[in-house]
Formats: structure tokens, sequence, C-alpha cells
């Protein structure tokens, strides 16, 4: 007998669309109060989830939902890291 396995769905936080887990980049407030990018999806900590797109990222910055989300504001260095990989793909 196969069993399927339940797909772990999350809601991004910039366009609210449900998408599986693996579809979507985690950023986590450490227990310091730093954001970082949990590329394996297992850090322990408060966890935000964004689709792996340009557009998602430059509205979840413009309208402080990281802030709100994670209570506190990525630095510049998490933006840059963000872009980086969001870069060379399409919206």
């Amino acid at each position: 007998m196969n069993r399927t396995r339940k797909v772990p769905l999350r809601q991004c936080i910039a366009c609210r669309t449900k998408r599986p887990k693996r579809e979507l980049m985690r950023i986590v407030r450490t227990g310091e109060g730093e954001l970082l990018l949990d590329h394996k999806g297992k850090m322990p900590g408060r966890g935000a989830y964004i689709c792996v797109s340009a557009a998602c990222l430059n509205k979840a910055v413009k309208e402080g939902l990281f802030a709100r989300h994670l209570e506190v504001k990525p630095g510049p260095a998490l933006l840059a890291e963000l872009e980086y990989l969001l870069g060379d793909r399409p919206d």
C-alpha cells in the first residue's frame, strides 16, 4: 500500500499565495534578533516565507512586511543576498 505524503503549504508574506514549502524562501529571526536566509528550512527561530520572485521581494521591502511579520527590519546584507539570488530570475 503506497501512501501519498501531504505536502506542507506556506503562505508568501507579499503576495499571500499558498505554495509548497520547498518553492518558497524562508527568512528567520534568530534569538539574537537578526534576520538570516534559511537555505534548508530547518533553522530555529521565527520564520516568514517569500516567493522566489523579485516582485514579491520588492513589495515586502517597500511595505515593511519583514518588520511586520518578524518584528525586525532586514539589514542591507540580507537584502543584498536576496537581490543577488533573485537577480537573474524573471518575475
